[in-house]
């Protein structure tokens, strides 16, 4: 008897440039400060800190609706570093890195000459914070 397994992967598309742009204008600029500092907030405590990396490594989502590459590429979700690692780089250097880190970047994104510069930032605040790469 021979026993077939299906693979059922989704891909997630980015969406439009211009659909990006329209929500970084409308939402993303006001909304990613607060998700930021309210992300941080719940890192320093010992219970919430999960729900803040995971909001935190959505903070590149939030600033402009992009999708995290591990979504549309299953494949670049194997080069992480292990738990372990990141667990004690958070502890040492991620959570007070990525508070200024984080605010630097929302302060540029309100500016013309800094926004490419804050959106470069902002992609990498997960590694920043616990190495976890949203961009492979």
């Amino acid at each position: 008897m021979v026993i077939f397994r299906s693979v059922v992967q989704f891909a997630v598309t980015q969406r439009s440039l211009l659909v990006r742009a329209l929500w970084f204008l409308a939402i993303g600029w006001w909304a990613t400060p607060i998700v930021i500092n309210f992300a941080w907030l719940l890192t320093v405590t010992v219970v919430l800190a999960p729900i803040g990396i995971k909001l935190i490594n959505l903070v590149p989502t939030v600033l402009t609706l992009a999708e995290p590459r591990t979504f549309t590429n299953p494949e670049l979700a194997r080069g992480q570093h292990s738990l372990v690692v990141r667990a004690l780089y958070f502890v040492v250097i991620g959570w007070w890195l990525s508070f200024f880190w984080a605010n630097l970047a929302a302060l540029l994104a309100v500016t013309i000459i800094g926004l490419p510069i804050a959106i470069w930032m902002i992609n990498r605040l997960p590694f920043v914070t616990s190495l976890y790469r949203f961009h492979g």
